[in-house]
């Protein structure tokens, strides 16, 4: 028997003016249902065709008032950039939770982009000082741009931005279109990590996941007290940052140990179970108390319940404004 089911391209998706407040609310509460164990969020399980590529299956459920499902198919490549191509692309579905009928397909760059500088925003909301002036962003693509956005919601004391890239013809379009969007807020090129990192109240750090990281940004680069925030696994936290500070903070306990034991990321001196503070989770649901001095590294890999709160979002603002197309399954 055959039913409706909207699509909804990314097209569709940029033209519904979701705004970063809307997405980092809905990821808010995703953690906090996490946290309150009202979800189901088996580990993203992938496979790996080419070298530094992956294509993860990310399947979550999650209860309560929420009570919606979904899984992502996403496949991250690097080198599409040289092909001009999107780094990141696939596809969201969401299920009804009383019939198991897809409700929705709708693409998923627009919402693994926002999603991922939201959750980044909720680091900083939860674990940088309030009054960080001074923040350093090393990696200006996509990511970069997008988690500069949530920061702007969540720090707003923000009057330095120091940026790094190795594509030299990066920084000018990330201070172009980052401009407008922080008007008051001076851009500092920076010719290395050391100088992006110095000083720096707020690091974070946007570069493409690599199979055998090149880390960059080492404990003796940094202040005392200091906020570092990685949205790209391992490829730029040395060690010692995240292992010898304060705190580290996960987006999920379970996921991180799962791709610590398949021993491709969070090796050669990443943090054991015994090493992790809490999650995010558990930090939202007020099972543990954010620190705010010391060195505090929130290591952020993406998980399924930031994409099925977005998927709501997503679905609820179509259905309001009938965009997207409606297809027969």
């Amino acid at each position: 028997m055959a039913y409706d089911v909207r699509f909804i391209s990314q097209a569709d998706v940029e033209s519904l003016g979701i705004s970063m407040k809307e997405v980092m609310d809905g990821v808010e509460t995703g953690w906090r249902m996490n946290g309150e164990g009202k979800t189901e969020l088996p580990a993203k399980i992938g496979i790996h065709p080419r070298g530094n590529c992956y294509i993860h299956a990310m399947p979550c459920w999650i209860g309560g008032d929420t009570d919606m499902a979904g899984m992502k198919w996403v496949a991250g490549f690097p080198m599409n950039l040289e092909k001009r191509l999107p780094y990141n692309n696939g596809i969201f579905v969401l299920n009804d939770t009383e019939t198991g009928v897809v409700k929705a397909i709708m693409d998923c760059n627009w919402m693994t982009t926002w999603r991922t500088g939201a959750a980044a925003g909720l680091g900083a909301k939860y674990f940088a000082a309030p009054d960080s002036a001074v923040v350093a962003v090393i990696g200006l693509g996509t990511i970069g741009k997008i988690t500069l956005r949530a920061f702007k919601e969540v720090l707003p004391a923000m009057k330095y931005i120091k940026i790094y890239d190795p594509i030299a013809e990066q920084y000018g379009r990330f201070i172009d279109e980052m401009r407008e969007l922080l008007p008051g807020v001076e851009f500092i090129k920076c010719g290395s990590v050391r100088d992006a990192c110095a000083d720096a109240d707020v690091v974070t750090s946007c570069a493409p996941i690599l199979d055998q990281p090149r880390r960059s940004v080492s404990a003796d680069m940094l202040k005392e007290n200091v906020c570092c925030i990685t949205s790209d696994y391992d490829s730029t936290l040395c060690a010692d940052t995240v292992s010898g500070g304060r705190s580290f903070v996960c987006d999920d306990r379970g996921q991180y140990l799962w791709t610590q034991e398949h021993g491709v990321y969070f090796q050669n001196g990443y943090p054991l179970a015994e090493g992790i503070y809490a999650d995010m989770g558990e930090i939202i649901a007020g099972k543990k108390p954010p620190v705010l001095e010391g060195r505090r590294v929130c290591l952020f890999m993406g998980i399924a319940s930031h994409d099925v709160m977005t998927a709501k979002l997503i679905l609820e603002k179509a259905a309001e404004k009938d965009a997207g197309t409606m297809l027969k399954l």
